[in-house]
């Protein structure tokens, strides 16, 4: 970190938000469930359809 002035500190917010979905699941089914709820958390998805006619 010192030669290249690099933090870990990106992959600790990440790991943080993380744990923070894993606690306030309360478990999940599988870990294929738990996946997708980080994917739908972090993903930084856009839920509202540009137009709603297709």
């Amino acid at each position: 970190a010192i030669v290249h002035g690099v933090t870990n500190g990106p992959s600790e917010s990440l790991n943080a938000k993380i744990q923070k979905i894993k606690a306030r699941a309360c478990g999940f089914r599988n870990k294929r469930r738990f996946i997708n709820a980080i994917y739908f958390h972090l993903g930084g998805l856009d839920l509202m359809p540009a137009s709603i006619r297709a």
